[in-house]
């Protein structure tokens, strides 16, 4: 192998690029809202400022991380959207849905991609799933209905 950077990890889809900004911003204040947690600046941070921040985050990631650095984050986020399904984190449900989701969807496309990345998040899909199933009973928010791939159409077969 050529000392190139392998990039097959960012052909998949844009979504937790666009998505992930401001649902992990909103997940990561709520929860330093623990008294266990010193005060810190981002307290002082509008939700605004805050998402860019995240966006910034995942900007440098995709430009300049690894497919290690990436999954490493997407473990992170799998830590919050766990947490709050857990109920051990707070957090908006909401927010912690659509991160859940989001990655959920991303790990699940790796088993197309050469490499370990499928085989790495088999624990963290097991999880997401669990959450995502936990937070969208709270939310009474229905489950995803897949489109239909083909449809019939004439013909009486």
């Amino acid at each position: 192998m050529s000392g190139r950077r392998r990039l097959d990890w960012l052909g998949l889809t844009p979504e937790p690029e666009r998505e992930l900004p401001t649902a992990v911003a909103a997940l990561r204040a709520s929860s330093r809202t623990g008294p266990t947690v010193r005060p810190a600046r981002p307290r002082d941070r509008t939700p605004e400022e805050l998402a860019a921040a995240e966006r910034r985050r995942v900007e440098r990631l995709i430009l300049r991380g690894s497919r290690h650095s990436w999954l490493r984050y997407l473990a992170e986020v799998t830590d919050l959207v766990t947490g709050v399904a857990a109920g051990s984190r707070s957090g908006d449900p909401a927010a912690a849905l659509l991160a859940g989701e989001v990655v959920l969807d991303h790990h699940r496309m790796l088993i197309g991609l050469p490499g370990p990345g499928y085989g790495r998040t088999a624990a963290a899909r097991t999880a997401l799933e669990s959450a995502v199933r936990a937070l969208r009973t709270r939310s009474n928010t229905p489950t995803h209905t897949p489109v239909p791939t083909h449809t019939r159409t004439g013909g009486s077969r």
